[in-house]
């Protein structure tokens, strides 16, 4: 089963669609016993950092995604899902992100991750902000989520704040807006893109079919 997290999220139908259609057993949910039984996680999202963490720590899902990525399930990150997973972000100064950092769990293992910036998209004379439509990634470091798929698949974002990720290993595809946009990380059991996959036609799904499989 693949468990949906459900804290108020505006795509979180879209993500449960595209699952679906893949023919997965899908969840959506905020309980904390469910999300660990599932096979796999998704943290989707649209909206602003600083309300989407608020609505994390009201449900109590702060610690429960921390408990999820120390057991090591596959764990995806969509559009501000991928940015709440960083320590903070220029959006909502002052708001602590995930912060998903390595370290040990509490069984001795190793678990992600994940350091570097949310900034916002600097202003470029034709380009307009919110980045909304369509861009094609580039790959790099042989990402899993990528497998099957050929270079340069084009994407849909919408988004105004971007990942410049502190360790370029983890970047797995970029694109270009004004700016190189880290599109989507991977580390560990952890995974996560700036793009909608769910709304990025057969490339997206079968993003997401590789997520499922894994």
């Amino acid at each position: 089963m693949i468990g949906i997290i459900d804290y108020d999220a505006g795509n979180i139908r879209s993500v449960e669609k595209a699952m679906k259609y893949l023919g997965q057993d899908v969840c959506i949910t905020r309980d904390r016993d469910t999300l660990l039984r599932a096979d796999k996680v998704i943290l989707p999202g649209v909206g602003s950092f600083g309300d989407a963490m608020n609505h994390l720590q009201e449900y109590g899902l702060v610690d429960v995604i921390h408990e999820l990525t120390e057991l090591e399930k596959p764990f995806l990150g969509i559009c501000l899902g991928l940015q709440l997973l960083f320590e903070r972000s220029e959006e909502s100064p002052g708001v602590e992100g995930l912060g998903i950092l390595k370290g040990e769990n509490s069984t001795g293992g190793n678990y992600c991750i994940l350091k570097g910036e949310i900034l916002k998209i600097p202003e470029t004379e034709g380009l307009k902000i919110p980045h909304m439509g369509w861009n094609s990634l580039t790959f790099q470091n042989q990402g899993r989520l990528f497998k099957g798929l050929e270079e340069h698949p084009y994407v849909y974002f919408v988004h105004s704040y971007y990942l410049k990720a502190e360790e370029e290993s983890i970047v797995k595809a970029t694109t270009q807006y004004g700016v190189t946009i880290h599109a989507s990380v991977e580390k560990g059991n952890v995974f996560a893109c700036q793009f909608h996959p769910e709304k990025s036609s057969r490339a997206g799904l079968q993003m997401l079919k590789n997520f499922a499989e894994l």
